[in-house]
């Protein structure tokens, strides 16, 4: 009866104050159990391992005042959630991490994952500078979600948000955002699922300079680090859709995918390629790069040689499919149309998709336009 009394003051009272406390109350936690932690600034790291709530009654830590969040101002890393399930994490900056802002795994035991993760209104930035140093690290995962995050500058050859071996997962109305320079994140990428992950869906997400790959669908990993063991593929069954991207040297790369749609998406001037098809893990037993799908996309580039996708050999382009893609070349309308592995159906080519404010980050088309049911702005039932 004592101790039952004893966790409760735990994690019932007021916010606490320091990463000890944080800690000390979370691991106290029981299903359905609240802890906040007041607005400041805190150093150092938060380790918990084996936190559990349950499906539908999840431990939930947060930042006490949403308009006021507190900042964890890591040092290898901010927050590292070992196996956890059934666990929110929301209204949070976390910050100057050397390694990687927040890291979620299953601790090792590849064929136990760990799930049932929400994060919600996350702040990440300034991680790295340098190496493979991701905003948000997920390797194991399953059953998660991702919405409201914001991810800002993150290690130059890491990603924003990157995930191996995870499942049955939905990021959404997340913003990722590279700190603009012409190398600064060159060999990275915005959100990379590799590793075997599966049935993952993008959606409503705005890339801004995201990395040399705003979106890598797939990846290289090496085999001990699938999870479970390898299948085949890097990726299968994911879905972007809804989603704005500026700038990157592609706005897309399908990297040993088997299975993935990208459709409904605005894409704004990708430096290099709109997509790429790529075929890098060549183990025996992978499927080439194959049955991606492309369409309804609003594809907007400066000049004509961006409009074109790189593909690689040991690939499979010929099982791509394409419709309804609306491509436009400012500088030379005339050479808007793509060279694209497959016949594309009812693509619109040329026609200026009258942005109503680009200067401003604007990229919706005029309602009147070509570009009407294309993009972004024309998604309206989200699967």
């Amino acid at each position: 009866m004592i101790h039952l009394i004893v966790t409760a003051l735990l994690v019932v009272p007021g916010p606490v104050d320091s990463l000890p406390a944080l800690r000390q109350a979370a691991m106290a936690a029981k299903p359905g159990d609240r802890v906040e932690l007041a607005c400041g600034v805190y150093e150092g790291s938060l380790w918990l391992d084996n936190l559990r709530g349950q499906e539908g009654a999840p431990v939930i830590i947060a930042g006490a005042d949403p308009a006021n969040p507190p900042i964890l101002r890591g040092r290898t890393e901010c927050i590292h959630l070992v196996a956890p399930a059934w666990v929110t994490l929301e209204n949070l900056i976390l910050e100057n991490a050397t390694g990687n802002g927040l890291n979620i795994d299953d601790g090792g035991i590849t064929n136990v994952p760990a799930q049932g993760v929400t994060l919600r209104s996350i702040r990440v930035r300034d991680i790295g500078p340098d190496g493979n140093a991701d905003g948000i690290k997920l390797s194991g995962l399953t059953n998660f979600t991702l919405e409201g995050c914001t991810i800002e500058r993150w290690g130059r050859g890491g990603s924003g948000i990157d995930m191996v071996g995870c499942a049955n997962g939905v990021i959404r109305d997340c913003v990722l955002r590279g700190d603009g320079g012409a190398d600064a994140v060159r060999g990275a990428s915005g959100i990379q699922m590799k590793g075997g992950s599966r049935d993952i869906s993008v959606q409503a997400c705005r890339f801004e300079r995201a990395g040399a790959r705003a979106v890598n669908i797939g990846g290289s990993t090496g085999l001990q680090y699938f999870r479970p063991a390898p299948r085949g593929y890097e990726a299968a069954a994911i879905t972007v859709e809804g989603c704005t991207f500026v700038g990157s040297d592609a706005a897309v790369a399908f990297v040993g995918v088997d299975g993935a749609t990208v459709r409904f998406n605005t894409i704004i001037h990708p430096t290099r390629w709109v997509f790429r098809i790529l075929q890098e893990t060549r183990a025996e037993g992978f499927v080439p790069c194959r049955g991606g799908s492309f369409s309804d996309n609003l594809v907007v580039v400066r000049h004509p040689a961006a409009r074109h996708p790189n593909i690689g050999d040991g690939t499979s382009p010929e099982t791509f499919t394409f419709a309804r893609n609306v491509w436009y070349c400012e500088s030379d309308p005339s050479a808007s149309r793509p060279t694209l592995p497959t016949p594309e159906r009812d693509g619109v080519y040329g026609q200026d998709p009258r942005l109503i404010d680009p200067a401003q980050g604007n990229f919706t088309p005029a309602p009147d336009g070509p570009a009407a049911k294309a993009g972004a702005g024309a998604l309206t039932t989200p699967k």
